[in-house]
This record gives structure tokens, C-alpha cells and sequence, in this order.
């Protein structure tokens, strides 16, 4: 796998002007034209109603207006297109100018955004499409500051056993949305339990096999699957591929309730895999790895 593609199919939309933007198809669940939306009182700016999808009430979101530009006008809505997502176990609608088209890319020719850019921007990487250089959007940091929700961490159980054996642990965590990142930051700060933090794939490897030449192997990768570079199934890959390596009890996890990700985080070597966010669901993951570890 390591010397083989592993395409990705981006949809590509328009926001403003003829600027395009771009989230992967795994994500979304249906593009359909403008339809009726009842006002939410007390929402968010940026939502501008909800809509009936398959008899649910799904939130609609003015992307446009959520990411920082002018939200789209009465008449640039009608002619607009939703696209209906489904994203860490929950339906949202997000209005778009207007929908450009599909393409295939591989991870590998996506690049990480400018450290310039700070935490303020909704990217997680840049494509070149047609010598025009596409943003693809962090839809989970937009969907954090439309719809904040803190991590309890006081409602997650561990006993004192349970949390020696984490704190034991060696824990690299991989992620490229800094919303991610935070979330799995604040579980593991909230137990005092120490880690590593990356935000690419490429590191992740770096510091795996760093940590195995200074006698400090990673004990447990937890890593997302959807990243620019080095995705999270190639880095599994490179890492069970590494026989010198003591191999680390491996946790893939993804924003998409996709069985297809799931299977194919399995056949590149993960011991499990987890539709993000479920803090409690990460802990036990972790304490399972410890066991296994532990049995090694």
C-alpha cells in the first residue's frame, strides 16, 4: 500500500464568487435544490432553518455566512444547492452557491494548509484542480462553532486501575482538524493522562520511529483515516509493514458512518476502528489496547 494510490473523491462547490471549496463524497448523504426551511429561534447565525430529509428535521447552515464571508443572498439561496452531510452521527444540510462537480485525487496530493494561516482557518489541506487551488474545509470546526459542546469529563468513568494503566502508556494521537485534536486532547488532560499530539500522518511515522531508536516506542496510535499526506490507513500500513518496530496496539477512528472505512481500517492492520467523537468510547478502545499489550 505504501507504494500504491488511495484515491478520494471530492465534491467541489462554490461559496463566493468562483472560488471553489471542497469536503470528500464519503461524507455526504445527497445534493438536492433549495426547499422549504421553518426558522429556528435563538439558532445560530448561520442557520438558517430546517428542512425535512427522509422525515427528519435536519439543520440547514449558510456556509458561506458559518466560514466567514457574506452569507448568500435571498435570490443566490434559491438557486443554491444543499448538500445534506453526515458527519461524526449527525445529519446537517449546508447551503452552497452553487455545486461545481466531483473529482478523484489521492490523499497523498493534498497538501497541508499554510502554518501562516493559524487555527482561524476552515481547512484541513489544498488541492490544485484545473491549476485553480481548491480549500478543503474542516467541516467538524465549523460545525464546533455552530453548535459548541464540551467534552464531560467528569462523566467519564475510570477506576484508579484503569487510569495507572493509561497513564503507563506511551499515546500518540494523529489528527488534522484541530477540533479533533482538541477533543481528544481534553479526554485524555481531564484524567492527567500525558500524550503526544500531531496534525499529519508524516509525523505521526516520524515520531513513531524516533520513539522506537531513543527506547520510547508508541504504545498506542491513535490516528484519524481522512488526512492530507500520509492518510491514516497508510500510516497503519507503514507502521505493521515496519517489522524492526515494536508494533503499537493501533485505533483508526473517522468522522463517517461508513462500514466500508471501518472494513478497510481492519485490512491495513488497526486493531479497531471508531466513528468519532465518543470520549467514553476512545477510553475503553485504549484500555483494551492496554490489555492487549499487556499480552504481548
Amino acid at each position: 500500500m505504501s507504494n500504491r494510490s488511495h484515491p478520494q473523491k471530492l465534491l467541489l462547490f462554490y461559496l463566493t464568487g468562483r472560488k471553489s471549496f471542497a469536503i470528500g463524497t464519503l461524507k455526504v448523504r445527497e445534493i438536492m435544490g433549495m426547499t422549504r426551511l421553518i426558522k429556528l429561534p435563538h439558532s445560530h447565525p448561520a442557520v438558517i432553518g430546517t428542512m425535512t430529509f427522509r422525515g427528519a428535521a435536519v439543520p440547514v447552515i449558510d456556509m458561506a455566512a458559518a466560514v466567514g464571508y457574506p452569507p448568500l443572498s435571498a435570490e443566490e439561496r434559491e438557486k443554491g444547492s444543499i448538500i445534506v452531510t453526515d458527519i461524526q452521527r449527525k445529519e446537517m444540510g449546508f447551503l452552497v452557491r452553487g455545486v461545481r462537480k466531483i473529482i478523484e485525487t489521492d490523499w497523498k496530493d493534498v497538501m497541508p494548509p499554510p502554518k501562516a494561516l493559524g487555527n482561524k482557518a476552515f481547512l484541513t489541506g489544498l488541492i490544485q484542480v484545473d491549476d485553480e487551488t481548491v480549500q478543503l474545509l474542516d467541516v467538524e470546526l465549523l460545525l464546533s462553532l455552530v453548535y459548541p459542546s464540551a467534552v464531560d469529563v467528569q462523566s467519564l468513568t475510570l477506576t484508579d486501575v484503569q487510569s495507572e494503566k493509561l497513564k503507563a502508556l506511551n499515546i500518540l494521537l494523529v489528527d488534522d482538524s484541530q477540533v479533533a485534536r482538541k477533543q481528544l486532547s481534553d479526554v485524555l488532560d481531564g484524567k492527567d493522562i500525558s500524550y503526544q499530539v500531531t496534525s499529519n500522518g508524516q509525523d505521526a511515522l516520524d515520531r513513531i520511529l524516533a520513539g522506537a531508536r531513543d527506547g520510547s516506542p508508541v504504545d498506542v496510535l491513535v490516528s484519524d483515516i481522512e488526512m492530507p499526506g500520509l492518510d491514516g490507513y497508510e500510516l497503519a500500513f507503514n507502521v505493521r509493514d515496519n517489522t524492526s518496530l515494536r508494533q503499537p496496539y493501533i485505533i483508526l477512528h473517522t468522522s463517517l458512518n461508513s462500514e466500508m472505512s471501518l472494513s478497510y481500517a481492519n485490512q491495513v492492520g488497526a486493531n479497531e476502528a471508531l466513528t468519532k467523537f465518543d470520549a467514553e468510547e476512545l477510553l475503553q478502545a485504549m484500555l483494551r489496547g492496554a490489555e492487549f499489550l499487556q499480552h504481548e
